[in-house]
């Protein structure tokens, strides 16, 4: 019969610490208990990387304020050439239509309005010719007036706008940029450490895709105010085109007969 061999709890407890040692060692620092730290990972990135996120990051809060004060503009734009349409067609006098102009100032409509106005002022307080060559140089000059203001409407309200598109369409190659240039660091590291494990690997690889996603959260909301704004833009456009035709009629009904 075979004696049994003694086991000590001390010989036991060695064991155990032996295999937590070698736990430990196996298991970076960092990586039990808890995942990637983003905050960490941007912060150790290198310079190329950093800069290309500090970029993006300046996109982005660009982007954001011109899509704060844009859709504040466009509203207070379309809200007050409402107001003016209503007060010059219930309006039977310009002179008044053009002083209620004066408190709608971020009316694009109401800017067109008093453009012809002054040009059509000043061809009443001159000479009062009434052939036909002075009617049609009169009507052509009220005309030219209106597409004039038009024009400098349509600029004022493209204003910042062409930024959101140059956001939409670069920002996410800039991410892609930081991306490789992240994994090609990520790769030369391994090669210097002689070791692909995943622990290597992934927070070189997590720093780079960083750089895509925030290339990505600049590029979508500004390729989205930039469509929605585009289409205010041409309904204001397409209203003040329809009131200079209507005033025009107006004016050739009326003043030059």
């Amino acid at each position: 019969m075979d004696t049994p061999i003694p086991i000590s709890l001390a010989t036991t407890a060695e064991v155990a610490a032996a295999a937590s040692s070698a736990t430990a060692e196996a298991v970076p620092p960092g990586a039990a208990g808890h995942g990637l730290d983003i905050i960490e990972l941007i912060g150790q990135s290198s310079g190329v990387v950093l800069a290309v996120l500090v970029l993006l990051t300046a996109f982005s809060l660009v982007s954001w304020y011109i899509i704060g004060y844009k859709a504040y503009y466009l509203r207070k734009a379309q809200g007050e050439s409402l107001e003016f349409l209503e007060s010059f067609w219930q309006s039977k006098r310009l002179d008044a239509i053009y002083q209620v102009s004066e408190n709608l100032k971020r009316s694009p409509i109401s800017q067109v309005f008093r453009a012809g106005y002054v040009e059509l002022s000043k061809l009443k307080s001159g000479q009062e010719e009434g052939t036909l060559g002075h009617q049609l140089g009169g009507l052509e000059n009220v005309d030219r007036a209106l597409r004039r203001a038009q024009t400098s409407e349509i600029t004022q309200l493209e204003s910042m706008v062409p930024f959101l598109a140059t956001t939409g369409s670069t920002a996410p190659f800039v991410g892609l940029f930081g991306t490789v240039w992240g994994i090609m660091n990520a790769f030369i590291n391994i090669g210097a450490q002689q070791s692909a494990t995943l622990a290597t690997v992934a927070p070189g690889i997590a720093e780079a895709l960083i750089a895509t996603a925030i290339g990505l959260v600049a590029a979508i909301p500004a390729v989205m105010a930039f469509n929605y704004f585009n289409t205010r833009i041409r309904v204001l456009s397409s209203e003040m085109e329809s009131f200079s035709n209507d005033f025009l009629n107006i004016v050739k009904r009326h003043f030059f007969k």
